[in-house]
């Protein structure tokens, strides 16, 4: 897709809103990100009808802006938290422990203490040491078991570092009952921006296979957490939530017939990527020599800035520049940030289509922008202040 033309970026944001978009953006200093709520309400409402029988875990670090926070918890959803930070973030807005699942399976057993003490019971694991400290420090909680998954298919994997091997996983669970937990379920995550349906179905399958494994062993497991990965519309396409859902529904009744267990999912990405809009400016234009094929354009945002996720040139998003030009009038270029660091550089391997006459000083519009960039934004790196971030 190409992203210059107005045509495209309707695709993607409606007229109506745009200028609204422009209106709020007016007299501001770049860059900073706006969220439009009314859509976030309406992916959590999307969300509800396809899956109604799921109870709505929404993953704080996609976006933590208390504005979103308060829109869901309103809206009912519950949370999925990973550190003290998100539990103290969420207690001072009103949010009881009771609706707050501790989902990162790497935390310090003071930690675990802090959570239990604000009332949540919920923690997800994946290794026998932190499953101690849970029984130490949050005796009698419920906990899900995270089994290791591949990723393949993934913008943004999250294989290796979370989860174990099924083998392991049966160790955990029975060490569980010993030690006076409750083993509740299995979890998995299939990887951010999922685009491969079938990674569902592999991990569903796995975890038909625990519940019966240690059902054989007098454990009986209570529910799956399927985690996140449903997708967000970048570039690339994908798949609508609805036939996501549909799979996934199908997936489990194939697995477990007539008796489906509780399931929790997990949404971030999903539910707030499409809210978001970066309006950056272009701060530079430059060509490395004059055989070079493609000229650079610097914006005032980059890897630092919120943009972590162009790493490796994973996430790639809609970006437009507001003049009105024809297509023959556009060049690739290549897109960087605006540190001193040269891993500053957004999108080089894969060109971006802009105006031939594009100039510093114009703005850029980065859509699908609302999920893991206010909260990846750094601390003044280079001396520039972390994402500003507005809600509408």
């Amino acid at each position: 897709m190409n992203p210059l033309s107005a045509e495209n970026l309707f695709d993607f944001i409606s007229k109506k809103n745009f200028k609204k978009i422009k209106a709020l953006a007016s007299g501001k200093q770049t860059p900073f990100l706006l969220i439009d709520l009314k859509k976030i309400a309406r992916k959590f409402d999307e969300l509800k009808q396809s899956l109604p029988f799921a109870k709505i875990y929404y993953a704080v670090k996609a976006n933590p802006n208390d504005d979103v926070i308060k829109l869901l918890a309103k809206k009912g959803s519950s949370f999925d938290v990973a550190s003290i930070g998100e539990i103290k973030q969420l207690l001072n807005l009103g949010v009881h422990g009771e609706r707050m699942s501790f989902g990162n399976t790497i935390k310090k057993a003071a930690d675990i203490a802090y959570a239990f003490e604000n009332g949540i019971t919920l923690f997800t694991t994946d290794s026998v040491n932190d499953l101690k400290n849970i029984a130490k420090k949050a005796p009698g909680s419920r906990v899900f078991l995270r089994i290791l998954t591949e990723g393949s298919g993934a913008d943004w994997p999250l294989s290796r570092k979370f989860g174990a091997h099924p083998d392991m996983i049966f160790r955990l669970i029975l060490k569980a009952k010993q030690l006076n937990l409750v083993p509740y379920g299995i979890s998995f995550h299939v990887g951010s921006q999922q685009r491969h349906i079938g990674q569902w179905d592999s991990a569903i399958s796995q975890c038909k296979y625990l519940f019966d494994t240690v059902k054989n062993e007098g454990v009986k497991l209570q529910a799956i957490n399927i985690g996140g990965g449903l997708p967000a519309r970048y570039l690339q396409p994908a798949q609508d939530i609805q036939i996501y859902t549909d799979e996934i529904l199908r997936f489990l009744e194939k697995y477990f017939k007539e008796d489906v267990p509780e399931i929790i999912i997990e949404p971030g990405r999903s539910m707030v990527a499409e809210a978001g809009v970066i309006v950056s400016e272009i701060v530079l234009i430059s060509e490395k020599s004059k055989s070079s094929q493609h000229k650079w354009v610097y914006l005032d945002i980059g890897k630092f800035g919120g943009l972590i996720e162009t790493m490796g040139e994973a996430i790639k998003y809609p970006i437009f520049v507001e003049a009105k030009r024809s297509h023959k009038d556009s060049r690739e270029f290549i897109l960087a940030g605006p540190t001193c660091d040269s891993v500053d550089i957004l999108y080089e391997d894969f060109k971006y289509q802009l105006p031939k006459n594009i100039k510093a000083g114009e703005r850029v519009y980065i859509l699908t922008a609302g999920a893991y960039t206010r909260s990846y934004s750094s601390n003044y790196f280079n001396g520039i202040p972390p994402l500003q971030e507005f809600v509408f």
